[in-house]
């Protein structure tokens, strides 16, 4: 059995960045084992929750939007870009209904931010707005596509992130792991949301690269790269997408009892 996956499209008016950027999400997916289902982001709530009450978990990628800095709490920055209101939405309509029954969550880049925010954490608008001078420029955070590994994160001990990554290459679980990752984003976490914790942070300057959830036998990770553009390349990549899946599996067969 292949759990069902809800993926949101990645935008609300740009169709063809949408249909362009999700099929490596779901071949990532279907990869690992899951089946992806589209939800679309252009329907009435009511549509939506008729096409995710037989998921069995969500997974949020990336967007070419930036979260309204009005949902927290904070001034727009002139380097954020426009939101989009559509895929906000819906992405809380998928993280109350996850929540709600402690379907397993995985976000990818914008999916960690929308992530963050709906668990009432905080963003840093513009990175190198945030960071001190001496640390500005040491690493490009917007690489995009064109670079395999922009810059190495630091795995924090101790965490299911590390766990599950070291089980992925062969590193002791727990164990605090680097690994180079590719990189497309100009905002991260800044506070931690109700329920989530750093999981990973980037070696060079700081910046929090990944969050997890603290709730018991509740699987929510979320990672600030972009895992389902290296799914062939390696195995931290193909980890994480199998202990996702893994864990929708078991929310399925545990909802069938």
């Amino acid at each position: 059995m292949r759990p069902r996956i809800a993926i949101p499209l990645p935008h609300s008016t740009d169709r063809e960045y949408s249909e362009r950027a999700i099929p490596q999400y779901e071949r990532a997916l279907e990869v690992a084992g899951g089946k992806a289902v589209r939800i679309p982001v252009d329907q009435p709530p009511l549509s939506v929750m008729q096409l995710i009450q037989n998921c069995d978990g969500v997974l949020l990628p990336g967007s070419k939007a930036d979260v309204d800095p009005e949902k927290f709490g904070a001034p727009r920055s002139a380097n954020t870009a426009a939101a989009d209101p559509g895929r906000e939405s819906i992405d809380r309509l998928l993280l109350e209904d996850a929540y709600a029954s402690r379907k397993p969550v995985f976000g990818i880049c914008y999916g960690l931010q929308s992530l963050n925010v709906f668990r009432s954490g905080s963003l840093v608008q513009h990175i190198p707005d945030f960071l001190p001078e001496t640390l500005r420029g040491k690493v490009n955070h917007e690489g995009g596509k064109s670079v395999q590994a922009a810059h190495t994160v630091q795995i924090e001990s101790g965490s299911n992130l590390a766990e599950i990554l070291g089980r992925g290459n062969g590193t002791p679980a727990g164990e605090s792991i680097p690994i180079p990752v590719n990189s497309s984003h100009h905002q991260a976490a800044d506070r931690a949301g109700n329920g989530l914790e750093v999981a990973a942070r980037c070696t060079e300057d700081g910046v929090i690269e990944a969050l997890e959830g603290t709730g018991e036998h509740h699987f929510v990770i979320a990672v600030q790269w972009h895992p389902e553009r290296s799914i062939d390349d390696d195995d931290w990549s193909r980890a994480l997408f199998k202990a996702f899946v893994e864990a929708a599996r078991r929310y399925h067969g545990d909802c069938a009892h």
